[in-house]
């Protein structure tokens, strides 16, 4: 991938996290800064790059959507259905690019979503598999390469081979 689409990918992951309140408004304008230096460019990403930490508390939750518009990327509105399935993938995106470990994953899944989430219904079940792995039969090096196959699915899109909808 280019500089510009990991920026851009950054940048996408990063807004819907913080429209989750997964991310900061900060860790956006950082995002948006990173963006600018690989050669994204737009108005209103200027702008965006620009706030301070104090700024971005208040600014970001107006400036954002007109960003992502400019740039033809996706505002999920707040805790919207579409934007937890988005927060699943950019969090899978980040254990995939070594920001979080399986067992992280699976930990913030679990307390964001619990049990409530289909798509991420099953790293919310192997969440709970970490915390009775010693009296289990599976190994923690097991439960991570099975988390880390399910962030693979999720970043990708796969439908789950096993689910009947």
């Amino acid at each position: 991938m280019s500089p510009i689409e990991v920026a851009t990918d950054d940048l996408q992951d990063l807004a819907v996290l913080w429209s989750i309140g997964e991310a900061h408004a900060h860790d956006v304008v950082e995002a948006a800064c990173a963006a600018l230096v690989a050669g994204l460019d737009s108005p209103a990403l200027r702008v965006l790059a620009g706030y301070t930490r104090a700024e971005a508390e208040y600014d970001v939750p107006d400036l954002l959507p007109v960003v992502l518009d400019e740039l033809d990327l996706v505002f999920y509105p707040r805790d919207s259905e579409a934007g937890q399935d988005a927060a699943v993938r950019a969090l899978a995106h980040r254990m995939l690019g070594g920001r979080l470990t399986p067992r992280e994953l699976a930990m913030r899944i679990h307390q964001r979503f619990g049990h409530q989430l289909p798509l991420a219904e099953r790293l919310a079940e192997l969440d709970d598999e970490y915390d009775i792995v010693e009296y289990g039969n599976r190994t923690l090096a097991q439960l991570d390469a099975e988390v880390t196959a399910e962030a693979q699915r999720l970043a990708h899109g796969r439908p789950d081979q096993n689910r009947h909808s």
